[in-house]
């Protein structure tokens, strides 16, 4: 995410506000190229859960990817604040889970590596400070947080997105000395000075080797659903000194991205290195060729490792200016951050893009369903587009939103094709309930569960028609589920109708069981159940209606 955007929101204590008010909410090189996929696959609009709905038979189950952002450079988000005992860490860790769970989202974007630093052991990379006040300290008592994180959140029935700074070695707001084993004292010439940042040198192949070894070690180690790159590949642009106001502003402001005099990037060595070596690009299509090559090598390692990590990409939202459409201006991530996500796509390199669509939907120069637009056109292999949305502009600020544009920019994305999700920028405003923002989502938008939809690039094998054990009282009806064989379950899609009217709800293929209570709705009198893997693919539905017996398939 923007830098800018970090230090507006670096003093925020999200959390704690929220574990006070915990209980608002009740409820470019040579790879094979991937298969195209028809738009019956992965490219229809979300199917948004509906209420009232009546039949004998319910309709396919809701789905759509509503994740948050949960950043932990400048302690944005988690844990508030650097050196919180690990039982505040832990405590705060489960509020913003159990809020996401209240809300009906169904993934977590979770900062693993905010700059070359980690919050779970590695032999690459020390321990972040701003998980315990000095980069390379453990937490003690030692514990690893991202096996914490992972667990409750699939215990909550949330996907754990694993979230990259790919090259930025140290941040602006960080005050602890680096540690004996940062990439940064380790490589120092693959490093250079850029502001008050350090940055590892896209052009360098150590740096790039490093970044690609630090993820692919996260993939193998960890139970994540993905991997997620956020949009720092060069540097947001700053002004020489005395220049003024840098380009980071004028891109989170959408003004032109031009500084008045922008401070260089050092890669001189790197450049001079490539030109020996007989390279023939200009420099800036040169720098475009060192992020592709990241892009590439991530996408092919995490599918070689693990068939079913999906890796995304959140860039920059205003695409390059030679295909912007009409009437659209703004900061170009192409020419000023060297990245090319309309190749990403072009190539099948990624499962999911998050473009951050930070501007209002009136906004007629960086209007959202226009960007959308655009993005969704530059997708030949019908990947997943789940826009980035600004919900911490929800502030006290003159340009501030209302709830009323996020949800508007939501009920957007369900009117396209291939849209079929969103996520919110950060956890933060979603825990304080800004302006009641988490209010209006659970009662306009996210009123009932949905299923991630599915990635049928990456595996359409169908889990066995489920089991069904059922159980009836007086006032409830108790319902067990369990494996029909064949691939792993990752979750339980239910429907339960009332008198006439069908609800929905998931169950984690962990928990296997849950009890649907009667109400003044009426008796429930069916249940419809299909059984889910980890890709999405679903299985056979079974059907069941009363009086109910023992068990079914």
């Amino acid at each position: 995410m923007l830098s800018t955007l970090k230090k507006r929101l670096g003093a925020t204590a999200g959390v704690l506000a929220a574990l006070a008010t915990a209980t608002l909410l009740s409820s470019c090189t040579s790879t094979k190229m991937p298969s195209a996929v028809t738009p019956g696959d992965a490219g229809l609009p979300a199917v948004p859960p509906v209420q009232h709905i009546t039949g004998e038979v319910p309709p396919p189950a809701p789905r759509e990817f509503r994740a948050a952002w949960v950043s932990t450079v400048a302690n944005i988000d988690w844990p508030s604040r650097s050196n919180l005992p690990v039982a505040k860490q832990q405590a705060e860790a489960i509020a913003i889970l159990d809020r996401a769970k209240s809300l009906n989202l169904n993934a977590i974007v979770l900062q693993v590596r905010p700059s070359a630093d980690t919050i779970y052991p590695s032999q690459l990379e020390p321990w972040s400070e701003y998980l315990t006040g000095k980069q390379g300290q453990p937490p003690l008592p030692m514990y690893d947080p991202l096996a914490f994180w992972v667990a409750q959140a699939h215990a909550r029935g949330l996907e754990l997105h694993a979230w990259f700074n790919p090259y930025r070695a140290r941040h602006a707001t960080a005050k602890s000395p680096l540690a004996r084993d940062s990439f940064a004292s380790t490589n120092p010439a693959s490093v250079k000075q850029y502001g008050r940042y350090l940055w590892m040198d896209p052009g360098d192949a150590a740096a790039s080797k490093h970044t690609t070894d630090v993820v692919l070690d996260v993939v193998r180690r960890y139970d994540i659903d993905g991997v997620h790159i956020d949009d720092y590949f060069y540097p947001y642009p700053i002004d020489a000194p005395g220049a003024g106001a840098g380009a980071e502003t004028a891109a989170l402001d959408a003004g032109n991205g031009g500084a008045k005099r922008e401070l260089p990037f050092p890669d001189e060595p790197s450049w001079q290195q490539y030109l020996l070596a007989g390279g023939q690009l200009d420099r800036p299509s040169w720098r475009r060729q060192n992020v592709n090559q990241l892009i590439e090598s991530l996408y092919t390692g995490i599918h070689r490792e693990k068939s079913w990590v999906r890796f995304g990409i959140s860039p920059f939202g205003i695409g390059r200016p030679d295909r912007r459409p009409a009437g659209i201006v703004g900061f170009s991530q192409y020419d000023k951050l060297y990245a090319d996500a309309e190749l990403w796509l072009a190539k099948g390199w990624l499962d999911y893009l998050s473009p951050q669509l930070y501007w209002p939907v009136a906004q007629a120069p960086q209007a959202f369903g226009v960007l959308l637009d655009y993005w969704l056109a530059q997708n030949p292999y019908g990947r997943h587009v789940w826009p980035g949305l600004y919900t911490s502009r929800i502030d006290n600020s003159a340009k501030s939103f209302t709830p009323q544009e996020i949800i508007k920019q939501i009920e957007v994305t369900r009117t396209r094709p291939g849209a079929n999700g969103q996520v919110h920028f950060s956890m933060a405003p979603l825990m304080q309930n800004r302006k009641g923002v988490s209010e209006q989502l659970k009662a306009n938008v996210y009123q009932s569960p949905a299923l991630i939809p599915a990635t049928p690039w990456l595996g359409k094998e169908a889990p066995g028609t489920p089991v069904l054990a059922l159980r009836r009282d007086s006032t409830s009806l108790n319902v067990k589920l369990t494996s029909g064989g064949g691939k792993a379950v990752a979750q339980y899609a239910v429907w339960a109708r009332y008198g006439e009217d069908w609800r929905f709800s998931v169950v984690t293929g962990v928990q296997g069981e849950l009890t649907l209570v009667d109400d003044a709705t009426g008796k429930i009198n069916a249940v419809v159940v299909s059984a889910v893997d980890r890709l999405g693919n679903e299985s056979p539905r079974v059907t069941v209606r009363a009086p109910f017996t023992a068990a079914a398939k």
